[in-house]
C-alpha cells in the first residue's frame, strides 16, 4: 500500500510566492507519509505571456524541485513547466516553448513528458479563444516513468480528452496516470470529473488529476476540483473548496491487478476498422 497525494493550487505570476506554497504542500504530504505528490499545470508560474521568460529559468526551477524531492524524500510530478528546448537538447527557434511535465525522484529527474495535445479551442469565457499552438510546440513521445510503487503514465490537461493516449500508456505498463491541469471554469464544470473517471475506466489505471483553481489575473479563471479516481473509474476524492488544497489516497498494485484480471479489457480489445 502506497499513499499518493494530489494538489490543488491557485498559482499566480510570483514564482517565489508559489514556491512557498509548493513546499508547504510537500510538507503536508510528507507528514501523511505519502510517497508521491502531483502538482497542477503552471504551478510554478501562472502568467499569460510570460512563458518564454519562465522557460529561461527551466533548469534552475528543475534543480530547486529536485532539491525539494531529495530533502523531503518524496517523488514529485512537477505539474508543467515551460521549456525552451526539446528532450534531445535542441533549442526551439521560432519563439515557442514546450509544456513539460517532470517526474522527479529523491535522486533526481527520472522522466520528462512534453504535452502532445494543444488546447486550440473557443471557450465562452473572458479569454474567449485559446491557441496554445501559437506559444507552444507539441511533444510527440509517450512517456511512462518507473517507480518503486508502480509505473506512472504522464499526461497533461487537454490530453485527458484523448482516450487513445491513456490506452497507449496502459499498454506500455502504466499503473497510474497523472493529469496536471488548468481546466477553464466552463470546460471544467462540464467535463473534468467525467474525464478523470472515463480515462480511469478505459485504462484501469488510477488517475491523479491535480488542478488549478480560481482567478489568475483578471482574465483567466480555472475550475479546480483536484480529484483521484481508482482503477474501476470510481471517484475516490475530490476537492470542493477554493484555493490551495491537498488530497491523498492509498494505492495497491495487488488490488489493481485483481480489477484487471476480473475484467481483462486489454485482452478483449478489438481493433475494428469500419
Amino acid at each position: 500500500m502506497t499513499l499518493l497525494s494530489v494538489v490543488q493550487m491557485n498559482s499566480q505570476d510570483d514564482i517565489e510566492a508559489n514556491f512557498l506554497v509548493i513546499e508547504s504542500l510537500i510538507q503536508q504530504s510528507k507528514a501523511q507519509a505519502a510517497k508521491l505528490i502531483v502538482f497542477p499545470e503552471n504551478f510554478v508560474c501562472f502568467a499569460a505571456g510570460k512563458q518564454r521568460e519562465t522557460a529561461e529559468q527551466f533548469e534552475s526551477i528543475q534543480q530547486r524541485l529536485e532539491q525539494l524531492a531529495h530533502h523531503y524524500q518524496i517523488w514529485i510530478v512537477a505539474g508543467t513547466l515551460p521549456c525552451p528546448f526539446r528532450p534531445d537538447g535542441s533549442i526551439i527557434t521560432d519563439g515557442r516553448v514546450r509544456t513539460v511535465s517532470l517526474c522527479i525522484s529523491p535522486e533526481g529527474t527520472e522522466a520528462r513528458y512534453d504535452k502532445i495535445h494543444l488546447f486550440d479551442v473557443q471557450v465562452g469565457d473572458r479569454v474567449g479563444g485559446y491557441q496554445e499552438s501559437k506559444f507552444f510546440e507539441p511533444g510527440n513521445q509517450v512517456v511512462v516513468a518507473k517507480t518503486p510503487f508502480g509505473n506512472i503514465g504522464l499526461m497533461v490537461c487537454y490530453d485527458l480528452r484523448f482516450p487513445e493516449l491513456a490506452l497507449t500508456l496502459r499498454q506500455q505498463g502504466a499503473n497510474i496516470l497523472t493529469a496536471p491541469a488548468a481546466f477553464t471554469y466552463i470546460t471544467g464544470q462540464l467535463h473534468w470529473q467525467l474525464l478523470l473517471q472515463a480515462r480511469a475506466m478505459d485504462s484501469q489505471c488510477y488517475v491523479l488529476g491535480a488542478a488549478q483553481q480560481g482567478w489568475h489575473g483578471e482574465q483567466r479563471q480555472t475550475w479546480g476540483h483536484a480529484g483521484i479516481t481508482d482503477s474501476r473509474g470510481q471517484l475516490l476524492q475530490m476537492v470542493n473548496t477554493e484555493g490551495h488544497a491537498l488530497i491523498s489516497t492509498t494505492f495497491d498494485l495487488t488490488e489493481q491487478e485483481k480489477v484487471r484480471l476480473a475484467m481483462p479489457l486489454m485482452q478483449h480489445r478489438q481493433l475494428i476498422h469500419y
